[in-house]
């Protein structure tokens, strides 16, 4: 196969959207959400990996948290993947990462980035239904259930877990 034919080749494959997320807690276990005023339902800070830079999803997380709240904070262990299905877009891998414990003067400093973002809330874990939608909600508490128990990360299919 010549140089030209695998270019070609490469530019035929098919593509696949890639997002990374950081799961910030309070002292009081509550998840922070942040409100998008682009669809509807909540989110955890994170976005789309800059691929054609050559960022990595870790590194995404870290941006995106920085660009929505204001706070540059390296990301803590990969809790989930989650291979997203869309109506509306090609599948997506969806990287969350444990962002850790967030103190009083941190969440006192978050400053939200308006273009994208409404506002902010600490949610208790009870109520993250009413408030995440679909698998993002099902990729957030298997997420959390990660976290808890200190196993590996969890491996997911549109939020549920991976059949193998």
């Amino acid at each position: 196969m010549t140089t030209t034919d695998y270019a070609t080749y490469i530019a035929g494959l098919p593509r696949v959207l890639a997002a990374a997320a950081s799961l910030f807690l309070d002292v009081r276990g509550r998840i922070l959400l942040v409100e998008p005023n682009y669809r509807e339902g909540w989110a955890l800070p994170g976005g789309t990996v800059e691929s054609d830079t050559g960022e990595s999803p870790r590194q995404a997380a870290r941006r995106e948290t920085a660009e929505e709240i204001g706070l540059d904070l390296e990301p803590g262990r990969l809790l989930a993947v989650d291979w997203a299905r869309g109506p509306a877009r090609p599948p997506m891998a969806a990287y969350l990462y444990d962002g850790g414990v967030l103190s009083t003067e941190q969440f006192e400093s978050i400053r939200l980035q308006e273009e994208e973002l409404l506002s902010w809330k600490l949610v208790d874990r009870a109520d993250l239904g009413g408030y995440l939608l679909g698998p993002l909600g099902r990729r957030v508490f298997s997420a959390l259930e990660v976290r808890d128990s200190g196993a590996g990360t969890a491996e997911l299919e549109d939020g549920e877990p991976a059949a193998w």
